[in-house]
Order: C-alpha cells, then sequence, then structure tokens
C-alpha cells in the first residue's frame, strides 16, 4: 500500500505520532489532514523527546515532505514557536486553503469552555471550525495576500472581545505572516503530482470516538480524524488511499469529560498513568485510564476502514496480574456491540469482559513478536481475533527503536 493514513482508534493519545514518525523513514510524504494545535504527538529519537502540536510528524526526516492540508486551522503564533525550535533539515508546505486561528478564537473557546465544560484544549479550534462554517473564517492564502493588513485589522477589529491593544497585535500577527509565508502553496496541487510515484502518509489528530460525526458527540472535536475524510481535508481523490492502519494503546485513555465505559477506578488507573506518563501533551491534564475495549476498535474499523492495526504502549502493562479486554456493551439488560449515539446512553452502557493473564517480565528490549512473555503473545493474538485486523506494528517503549513490524503496512 503506497497510501495510507494513521489514525486514532479510541479518543486521542495513541501514540499516532510515534507510529507515524517511524513510518516516515519509509515514507516520502506526510501530510497533517484536519485539526490544529489542539494535538499532542509526543515523538522520541536518540533518546531526546520532541512536542509536536501543529507540525506532521514526518517533520524531524530531512528526506520527507510534510504537508499541512487545507483541512487543517493554523495559529501563525503557535506554528512559529514550534517550527522555531526544530534545528534538523526539514521540508514543509502549508496549505493556503487552511483557517488560520486567531487570538478571539482562543478567547470564546474559553468563554465557552466555562459554560460549556466539553473539555477543550482553550486552543481555539472550535470557534475556528466554526467560524469557517459560518464563512467569515481567514484562510491562509488572505491572511499572507496582498491584502492582509486590511484582513488582520478588520479581523481584530471586529472579533477582538475583551482582547486590547489592536495596533500590538497587527503588528505581531504581522510578523508571524511573513513567516509563515515562504512555506505556504496549493497543496492539493502539489499532492495531484506526488501521489503517482510517492508513498504518502496522512495523518490524524486526535481519534475517531473524537470525530464530529462518529464520535461521543458532543464531547468530540471540532473535525472529523477519520479516513473518510482525508479526501476532502487534502483535495485528494478517494481512490487515492489504500489503506488505515489504526493506533491503539494496549489499553484505553481519555482526556477530559464524556462517556467511557472501560475506566478504570482503581488504584492500578494510577499505576498505569505514572508507569504510562499519561497525561496531555498539549495540556498537562491527566489522563482517565481504562482496560482496552474492542468494541470501539470495531467501531472505528467501521466508520473509518481500517486495514491494520498498531498497538504502543504493550511495555506499559508488565506487572499487571490481570488484564481484561471488554468485547460487548450491557445497556438496558441486552447485549450490544455497537456505540449509541445518544451520549446519555453510552453513559449508561456497562462493559462486558473477558480476562487473560498477565505477565511480569520486562519487555522493552525485545526485538521480535517471538521474545515477548507468552502471556502478552497471546494478549496480541485475542485482540487480532476479537477485530479481525493484524497488528501490524507494536511497540514496546518511547523510542523509534522500540517498535516491532510484524506486517509491512508501507
Amino acid at each position: 500500500m503506497n497510501n495510507i493514513v494513521v489514525l486514532g482508534t479510541q479518543w486521542g493519545d495513541e501514540g499516532k505520532g510515534k507510529i507515524t514518525d517511524f513510518l516516515a523513514t519509509n515514507a516520502d510524504v506526510v501530510v497533517r489532514f484536519q485539526g490544529g494545535n489542539n494535538a499532542g504527538h509526543t515523538v522520541v529519537f536518540n533518546q531526546t523527546k520532541y512536542a509536536l502540536h501543529l507540525l506532521p510528524s514526518g517533520i524531524l526526516n530531512p528526506n520527507c515532505i510534510n504537508i499541512m492540508a487545507n483541512g487543517m486551522v493554523i495559529n501563525p503564533k503557535a506554528f512559529y514557536q514550534e517550527l522555531s525550535q526544530i534545528k534538523n533539515k526539514y521540508q514543509l508546505f502549508v496549505s493556503d486553503r487552511a483557517h488560520i486561528t486567531m487570538p478571539y478564537h482562543i478567547e470564546m473557546d474559553k468563554q465557552n469552555e466555562e459554560k460549556d465544560m466539553i473539555g477543550t484544549t482553550h486552543k481555539g479550534i472550535g470557534p475556528t471550525y466554526a467560524d469557517k462554517a459560518n464563512r467569515k473564517g481567514i484562510r491562509v492564502g488572505d491572511y499572507i495576500g496582498s491584502n492582509r493588513l486590511e484582513v488582520i485589522k478588520k479581523a481584530l477589529e471586529k472579533e477582538s472581545l475583551s482582547l486590547e491593544n489592536i495596533e500590538a497585535l497587527m503588528l505581531e500577527y504581522i510578523k508571524y505572516s511573513d513567516y509563515l509565508k515562504p512555506f505556504v502553496t496549493d497543496t492539493s496541487y502539489m499532492l495531484n503530482e506526488l501521489v503517482h510515484d510517492k508513498k504518502i502518509l496522512f495523518e490524524g489528530a486526535q481519534g475517531v470516538m473524537l470525530c464530529l460525526d462518529h464520535g461521543t458527540y458532543p464531547y468530540v472535536t471540532s473535525s472529523s480524524p477519520t479516513a473518510a475524510s482525508v479526501p476532502l481535508n487534502t483535495g485528494l481523490a478517494p481512490w487515492f488511499i489504500k489503506g488505515a492502519i489504526g493506533v491503539t494503546k494496549a489499553y484505553t485513555t481519555r482526556v477530559g469529560n464524556g462517556p467511557f465505559p472501560s475506566e478504570i477506578f482503581s488504584p492500578l488507573a494510577h499505576e498505569i498513568r505514572e508507569r504510562g506518563h499519561e497525561y496531555g501533551t498539549t495540556t498537562g491534564r491527566p489522563r482517565r485510564i481504562g482496560y482496552l475495549d474492542t468494541v470501539i476498535i470495531n467501531y472505528t474499523k467501521r466508520v473509518s476502514g481500517l486495514t491494520a492495526l498498531a498497538i504502543t504502549l504493550l511495555d506499559v502493562l508488565s506487572g499487571v496480574d490481570e488484564l481484561k479486554i471488554v468485547t460487548s456493551y450491557l445497556l438496558d439488560g441486552k447485549i450490544i456491540d455497537r456505540i449509541p449515539s445518544v451520549v446519555s446512553d453510552f453513559y449508561r452502557c456497562e462493559p462486558v469482559y473477558i480476562t487473560l493473564p498477565g505477565w511480569k517480565e520486562d519487555i522493552t528490549l525485545v526485538k521480535s513478536f517471538d521474545e515477548l512473555p507468552k502471556a502478552a503473545q497471546a494478549y496480541i493474538h485475542k485482540i487480532e481475533a476479537l477485530t479481525g485486523l493484524d497488528v501490524a506494528i507494536f511497540s514496546v517503549g518511547p523510542d523509534r527503536m522500540q517498535t516491532i513490524v510484524r506486517k509491512e503496512v508501507l
């Protein structure tokens, strides 16, 4: 498969950045197709940790073309701050049709969150997408164009809310416009030129359960991280997408509010959280911890056409005596294997588990599937049986070198 999507099967934070970074060593192009700096991709290479929020995960590969596509919303200040920290050589292109997140979007996000308590990152993502849908947003092409002074000034004056000192903000955002301009191009045209003879990875932010259409609405993000959204958000025809690898932790996590059937409330949750460093890359918030939920993975498989799985943080489960996997839910006395569309129903779903023995061994140095303890092998085999998907990749630590390929996907 030359062109595949890497997406999260849960509520985000599954380790997509690590898997994309790993696959990018064999890819020609990495494309971020939605979201903004509400994402948190943590990549570790040679024991150096990189926290990426806006930039594609291939940015650390100097031979890789990195594209921020039209489906993204881009905070120019965050773009400047993040890219200026990247010291290696890189190739980066930004869509002229992506939308710009302005200071007032962030203020609106904070105000909305005080009322609605959705659990957003306060990065202004929702209000930016709302302006896009309301046809009053600022696109990158306008933000860097010949009429940019009028565009920026008009936006700040009209939507300033409680913001003060418009002139100072004008100067600041003109500086960011200058910084962004050299990277801007028609990325749809570019991708349609590259797609015929290049290996392309499409990288989503968040996870499918946070999809605006298919997630746990209203506790969702403001875009769609599914493979189905790639054509619209990149300007490529659907038939160029050849597959989708779903990234899942060996357990489940969630940041923010909303239903979470497999959530663990015993001391085990704290143990896994500390061992797995389960705190938000973007917000620092502690993540909620749960057992692996294959109802969710199978739902993601259905709405996003998964062709394989990548399991991350398998090493975190070492030392857990018994491991549970959710196979279905109990709702109003009936067993179901789907996710209800009504969030109040999802809240009432009780998980139905199977239990497998855990393993004690440290697996952080294994180099192959056969080197895993038998219980860890059985855990992976059971996931494959319950989902009908091959576990093509699994990781036993944060470093790129701690990633084991069982089946080539690119």
